[in-house]
């Protein structure tokens, strides 16, 4: 098991969101480098992210992939999610629907874990919790929180708890595969 885990990310609700989830069990340290935006299915890009953190930091290093996929959009903005986010922001994003009945969608979040010792290619996990797309609601801090009603639930991401937020969510249910995977 690792005792020190870095985890490739300049965002710091993301840190705050895995070191919250991971508790004592594994010190997770941040480190800030500019991953390329590769494209492909989110599985074949966070592998390649996790191997690219790699050779850049040479230690057991965990990066992440999200994206917001709408079921009208057959998965779309899916991976792409950072740049539909930073042209439209999360009401823009609400109104690429208007034109669709269906306003459904899932949030999806994948880790990939690489050592470079002991393993061949990155572990995967991936985390999804299903949705509805809604007019944006709740305090903007975490990207398209606000416009992403978890199936089940009255409010957006924006508007929950942080604990209940982490408990059902897309990275909650990814981090604890990879945290399981880590411990053993």
């Amino acid at each position: 098991m690792p005792r020190k885990v870095i985890f490739v990310t300049g965002n710091p609700n993301k840190l705050r969101e895995v070191q919250l989830l991971m508790g004592d069990d594994i010190q997770i340290e941040a480190v800030d480098i500019d991953l390329p935006e590769y494209q492909g299915e989110p599985m074949e890009i966070a592998a390649k992210k996790c191997l690219t953190a790699y050779e850049s930091i040479k230690a057991p290093v965990i990066v992440e992939d999200t994206g917001l996929c709408f079921n009208a959009y057959k998965g779309l903005p899916g991976p792409y999610i950072k740049w539909f986010l930073h042209a439209v922001r999360p009401d823009g994003l609400y109104r690429m629907l208007s034109g669709f009945e269906d306003k459904t969608g899932y949030a999806q979040c994948i880790f990939a874990y690489f050592d470079g010792e002991s393993m061949d290619k990155p572990e995967l996990f991936d985390g999804r919790c299903n949705g509805t797309i809604v007019p944006p609601s709740g305090d903007n801090h975490f990207g398209w929180d606000p416009i992403f009603k978890p199936d089940g639930y009255a409010q957006t991401y924006a508007e929950m708890d942080k604990h209940v937020k982490s408990e059902i969510s897309h990275r909650g249910r990814a981090f604890r595969k990879l945290k399981q995977y880590l411990l053993k």
